[in-house]
């Protein structure tokens, strides 16, 4: 499953990529089946798997469940080492290019490199941008790094062009799990303009509307986690 070259080729058609974020810390492993077969019926072509703080083991077993279910890609959202498994399709090597934490830009990548060489799963390396919310999110506590001012357009454009120079294939905005508001489309449009690589999308969007301003704006790929497990309303306006 090449699931990079399938993200370039719907965006050449328009489509619209949309993933759920499964958190392994806040699904029980009674109900993936439940949950997936929900996924399954919504307009989602990708499950991402992953949490900022999630017990050694746990993802795997979560993993494991969540492709008894489904045919969409399974793709890792790691918040450290210790989630990488083999079961998935493929991972998002996240470099939090928004901070300056050394293990989060590449620490922990080294100490994934064993781990990633015996895997037999798709590593598509992904330049991660926190942008404040108004809230402190996992990310910032577990990274102890600062985000981004969503007033400062400009350094959030050139962080994200400088992600795609280094040669990161993905840029990822994230305004946070829980975040009390989605990224203004002004921001988005504005990095998208000046990329040349698939742009993800996550963090706070709760309705139909935002979700919509976000693909208009230039997402490429859109990421719901909390409004999933929380409204189910929303959900239904998903279904297929």
């Amino acid at each position: 499953m090449d699931i990079y070259s399938n993200i370039r080729t719907s965006i050449a058609e328009n489509k619209r990529l949309l993933a759920v974020l499964i958190d392994p810390d806040k699904i029980e492993l009674d109900n993936v089946e439940a949950v997936v077969a929900k996924i399954n019926q919504s307009i989602a072509t990708h499950i991402f798997v992953g949490g900022s703080e999630v017990g050694e083991g746990v993802t795997e077993t979560i993993v494991k469940a969540v492709k008894q279910h489904t045919e969409l890609p399974v793709v890792l959202f790691p918040g450290d080492v210790t989630q990488i498994t083999n079961e998935v399709d493929g991972i998002l090597f996240l470099s939090l290019i928004s901070g300056r934490n050394p293990d989060y830009l590449i620490g922990k990548h080294i100490e994934a490199v064993s781990k990633l060489t015996k895997a037999q799963l798709e590593v598509l390396p992904t330049g991660y941008i926190l942008i404040e919310n108004g809230k402190q999110t996992a990310v910032e506590r577990v990274s102890k790094t600062e985000p981004l001012s969503r007033n400062n357009v400009q350094q959030i454009v050139d962080t994200a062009k400088a992600g795609e120079l280094l040669g990161m294939k993905i840029i990822y905005l994230e305004a946070g799990s829980g975040a009390t508001h989605p990224i203004e489309p002004e921001i988005i449009s504005a990095v998208k303009e000046e990329l040349s690589i698939p742009l993800i999308v996550g963090g706070g969007i709760r309705t139909k509307a935002q979700l919509e301003a976000a693909y208009k704006a230039g997402a490429d790929l859109v990421v719901i986690g909390t409004a999933f497990e929380n409204n189910q309303h929303f959900f239904e306006q998903l279904k297929l």
